[in-house]
Formats: structure tokens, C-alpha cells, sequence
């Protein structure tokens, strides 16, 4: 068996997307604020993100698993060799890829930010969770805070000198913000005091930084009851005073929990007792001043089901291409021992897996870094035009990247692990993990049932012909010349359909968009993978010829369960009755 530590980024696919799927580099040209960079730059930039990667994160995801994490007397202390890590993360300038030159950042592009997560959800994910909303966090203050709080803050979190959280969740208000209890009462000096708890806080105790930037939803004495009623306010670990010196602040970590997966990751409960904290954006409007973080969040997430997919199926490859049992009635010549085994890959029903696990990945990342490439042109396309209607597309693909990804991620981590047998359940093979960790990406950053409710009631049947941003990208690419260009336009058909009839139907039926949303959803996902991969096959290079094999796969074999989601869908029309 390889090495299990072992991460090969893949380095060949993402250029494959980002050259010749996205064209970005053509549209970088357009964008002022990446004018100056290109095609090369870009790949020395994925490949040194992936040696950092393969190099320092990877051999560190197993032991940390084993080792977990330790909390004591209010202090966290995470796996061996974490700190460190991070340390040379911020030491190569990696928490300012994306962020703004004008505070200190790189300026580079969401996208290869987006290359970023995925290599290091990949390759150590439990260690990702304490950066995870780094760059959200100084998009919010970017966005939303006062000069004075971006003067104070900002330099820190762009060069990673600080991390952030975001503290959302309650003991009685998980997915129901409206719950919320914590309280910030106005101070004389213009700051506010916070008194709650808030639980499954990633980070929110650590030994990486001396200072965390805690995002905190509370609730003013006037506020109206619900959502209508939180505010956003900024509750950092650590004060400053005026004479230069550090006190802590009244924000304490009561422990750590035990967790199926993600072991290395310290996830919080945390209490407030009378924190000092200072209001970020309009009071009553916290939500409006978070959901800066909401498309690039929710894109992240998924981003972490795609890693998770691409270990799987190297994990299953190599495996795969290792282990030698029984004669296959197919396989290359000069593949078998010589003692009447071949390797499994030749095997039938390991092959689909393979297949299943191959097309699924590098699909996903098509989708993915189309999202990514579609927040970037909304944030810099020189025509406002071209940046309100890619605004509009990322709205619809965010909820659908998030959810599918995430849900494939951990489906395609548990074939694979099918593909090593008994092996696949013992920890040193590593797809026990893979499997583990993947779960709560499903969960977390707005489960997907919410992401489902999010596309289909908020989005696409809010307004009129709300999934036309969508549907006018795949039907531009059914009516060019290629091989799949006439199953690609016939789903779009179906989709426009049963969205039609949804939207008719639910006037009579308010409970309907939330019975059909989540099948609604792998709908759009699978018609979205469709799309993918039509466009892959037909600008794929001779270089890259084996994506015309991957796209008739996904045409012949995988694209039929999209029949299934569609009377599923349809199905949603009968009440399902209380259990």
C-alpha cells in the first residue's frame, strides 16, 4: 500500500478548469484588479499551495485524528504539529491571497482562493476548520465595520497574525436564528457589553494566535423579536488599552466536544459575560451584514465535499491499482501477477466505482471553480451589468454547490472505501477517515435542507423566472456544436418544466416547495453536472482527450439518476403525512 500520509494535488485538472473550462485567464485580462495576472502565474501559485499542502498538512491529518484535542481550565491545546503548521502558512502569506492591496492582501482572485480550500480540505480538513472563516471574517469588516475597527482589525486578519469566528448558534436556535438569546447592552464609551452562550464555535479557543476576532450575532434592548432583531458585533479575546498593554476579555471557553469526525478540530462552547464588543454594521442588521460572507462561505463548504472526493478517489486508485485478487475477465496485458490475480481496477464492479468517484470529482471541480470564477466577476467585471448578472448566477449556484457537494462527498467517500474491502474500516488506510470527516459538511454553514429551501422558496420561486441566470448559462452551452449539446438542451427542458408546474402548483400548496426542495435541488445539480460536463468535452484539448471518455461515461451511466430526482420531484405534489 502507498504511503497513507500521501496528498498528490491535483495540479493537471485544476489548470485543465481554470485554462481551458473557465478561460479565466481571458477574463482576468478584462478585470482591472487582475489585469496583471496569467495563466503561469496562476499554476506557480496552485502548485505552491499544493506543496504546502502534501508537505505539512497531510502527514499531520492521521495523528491529529488519534490525538484530538485537549481542553483544560478554559485553554484549548490542539494536535501536535498544528501551530506549526499555521505558523508557516502565515509565514508564506497565504491568509492574504485574496484580500484587498489596499489592506495588505495579494489581490488575487476568489478562484484561486477556491484551489486553496480545496487542496486543504483535501489534505488535512480538521486543521482547515480553524481558518475556515478567515476570509469571511474580513470580507464582513471589509464590507461592514467602521474605519476605526478596519484600522484595528483588518491588518491582523489579512496577515493572519489573528483568526476570527463566527458565533451563531445557541443551545435552543440552531438553523432558527430568530431564537437567538444573547444580549448587547450599550456602554457609556460608545462599545456594547454581550452576555450568552454560543455553542459548536469552531476555534473559538485555540493555541495558534494570541488574539481570536470573534463575529458574534446579539440582540439590542429595542430589538424587534426574530430575525428582524439581531445585530453583528465584534468581541475580540483580547483588549487593547491605552497604554499599549493586553487584558483578556470576558469571553471564556467551557469545553470542547467529542465528535464523530474532524478529531484535531476544537469545536466550542463559549460564554459571554459581559464582553466587550463593538457594533458591526447597522443595529437590527447583523444578518445583512454577514451574508457578505454567505456565497463564499457556503462555496467553501462545498469545496470541503470536493476534497473530500478527490482523497477518496485517490485513496481508492492507488489502492485499487495495488491490490491483486482473482483473474478479471478485462485487463491490460502485463497487468496481472503472473499468480492468477490481477489488480481490482480491472475488476467490473471496482471499475464503475473508480469511474463513479472520477467523473463525480472532476466534475465538481468544474462546478466549483465556476462559482468561485462567477464571485469574482461579480466583484470585478468592468461592466455593472456583467457584475449584477454574475451576483444573480452566484446566488443560484452557491446553495447548489454546498448541498451537492457536500452530500457526494460523503456518498463518494463511503464507495471508496467499498473499493479497499476490510481494509477500508481500519484507520491506517485512511478512507475510514475520509468518510468520518466528511459528515458534517453536510450539516454545518446552513444544513442542506436549508440550502434546498434557499434555492427553491427564496430564489427561484420568489421571482419571476428566478432560475433563468442558471438555465440561459446551460442553454448556451447546448447550443454550441457537440457531442452531448441535445441531452444537455432536453434536461434544460425538463428543469424549465418542472419548475413551471412547481411554481403553479405551490399556490395552492404553500407546504410544496419545502416537501420538493431537497430533490428539487440534486435536480438542478445533476442537469449543473450536465452542463460540465458537456462543456469539458468539447474544449477539452488533445491533451486532455480522456475528458471526452469521462464525458460520455457521465452521459451514459450517471446522468440517467437524474430521471429519478425528476418523479421525485414530481412525487412532492402528494402530501406526505406526519409520522
Amino acid at each position: 500500500m502507498s504511503d497513507a500520509s500521501h496528498y498528490a494535488p491535483p495540479l493537471t485538472d485544476m489548470a485543465f478548469v481554470m485554462e481551458q473550462w473557465l478561460d479565466a485567464p481571458a477574463d482576468w485580462q478584462r478585470m482591472p484588479a487582475h489585469a496583471a495576472l496569467d495563466a503561469d502565474t496562476a499554476r506557480m501559485v496552485c502548485e505552491a499551495a499544493g506543496d504546502f499542502c502534501a508537505g505539512q498538512l497531510a502527514p499531520l491529518n492521521a495523528s491529529a485524528d488519534l490525538q484530538g484535542c485537549t481542553w483544560r481550565d478554559g485553554q484549548v491545546r490542539t494536535p501536535d504539529g498544528f501551530a506549526a503548521a499555521y505558523h508557516a502558512y502565515v509565514q508564506a502569506g497565504w491568509p492574504a491571497l485574496a484580500c484587498d492591496v489596499g489592506v495588505g492582501g495579494q489581490g488575487l482572485p476568489g478562484l484561486l482562493d477556491a484551489a486553496l480550500n480545496e487542496m486543504i480540505a483535501a489534505s488535512n480538513h480538521a486543521w482547515a476548520m480553524y481558518l475556515g472563516i478567515l476570509h469571511g471574517a474580513y470580507a464582513c469588516l471589509h464590507a461592514h465595520a467602521s474605519e476605526t475597527l478596519k484600522a484595528q482589525y483588518l491588518p491582523h486578519l489579512v496577515r493572519g497574525d489573528w483568526l476570527a469566528t463566527m458565533c451563531l448558534t445557541e443551545p435552543q436556535a440552531g438553523s432558527d436564528l430568530g431564537l437567538l438569546r444573547t444580549q448587547a447592552r450599550p456602554d457609556a464609551d460608545g462599545s456594547y457589553r454581550l452576555s450568552g452562550n454560543k455553542i459548536f464555535i469552531s476555534g473559538g479557543e485555540q493555541d495558534w494566535t494570541e488574539n481570536i476576532v470573534h463575529l458574534v450575532l446579539a440582540r439590542l434592548p429595542d430589538a424587534p423579536p426574530g430575525t428582524r432583531g439581531i445585530s453583528l458585533f465584534l468581541v475580540p479575546k483580547r483588549l487593547q488599552q491605552a497604554d499599549g498593554g493586553w487584558v483578556a476579555n470576558a469571553v471564556h471557553c467551557d469545553g470542547i466536544e467529542k465528535k464523530m469526525g474532524i478529531k484535531g478540530s476544537a469545536t466550542c462552547a463559549m460564554r459571554f459575560e459581559e464582553a466587550q464588543g463593538w457594533l458591526i454594521g447597522q443595529p437590527h442588521r447583523g444578518l445583512a451584514a454577514m451574508f457578505v460572507m454567505m456565497n463564499s462561505a457556503r462555496l467553501h463548504v462545498g469545496l470541503q465535499g470536493l476534497g473530500h472526493a478527490q482523497m477518496a478517489y485517490q485513496l481508492a486508485l492507488d489502492y485499487a491499482r495495488e491490490r491483486r485478487q482473482m483473474r478479471a475477465i478485462v485487463c491490460p496485458a502485463g497487468a496481472g501477477a503472473g499468480d492468477g490475480a490481477d489488480p481490482i481496477a480491472c475488476h467490473a464492479p471496482v471499475r464503475r466505482i473508480l469511474w463513479d468517484l472520477r467523473v463525480w470529482t472532476e466534475g465538481m471541480r468544474a462546478l466549483g471553480y465556476w462559482c468561485g470564477h462567477v464571485l469574482d466577476l461579480a466583484a470585478h467585471a468592468p461592466d455593472e451589468a456583467e457584475r449584477s448578472g454574475s451576483q444573480a448566477l452566484a446566488a443560484l449556484l452557491t446553495p447548489v454547490v454546498k448541498s451537492l457537494f457536500t452530500e457526494r462527498g460523503f456518498e463518494l467517500a463511503s464507495d471508496a472505501l467499498q473499493v479497499f474491502g476490510g481494509y477500508g474500516y481500519v484507520h491506517e488506510y485512511r478512507i475510514e477517515q475520509t468518510l468520518r470527516d466528511s459528515r458534517i459538511a453536510m450539516i454545518y454553514e446552513g444544513t442542506n435542507q436549508i440550502q434546498a429551501l434557499d434555492l427553491l422558496q427564496r430564489k427561484v420561486l420568489a421571482a419571476l423566472d428566478g432560475l433563468a441566470p442558471l438555465l440561459q448559462a446551460f442553454r448556451a452551452e447546448a447550443a454550441l456544436p457537440s457531442a452531448h449539446g441535445e441531452v444537455l438542451r432536453g434536461w434544460c427542458d425538463v428543469l424549465q418544466t418542472e419548475t413551471q408546474a412547481l411554481a403553479m402548483d405551490a399556490r395552492d400548496d404553500a407546504e410544496l416547495p419545502a416537501r420538493a426542495a431537497e430533490d428539487y435541488l440534486r435536480l438542478v445539480g445533476w442537469v449543473a453536472m450536465a452542463f460540465a460536463w458537456c462543456r469539458a468535452a468539447r474544449v477539452a484539448s488533445d491533451a486532455f482527450a480522456h475528458k471526452r471518455d469521462s464525458a460520455c461515461y457521465f452521459f451514459d451511466h450517471v446522468l440517467v439518476q437524474a430521471e429519478h430526482w425528476r418523479r421525485r420531484v414530481q412525487a412532492a405534489r402528494h402530501l406526505v403525512a406526519p409520522i
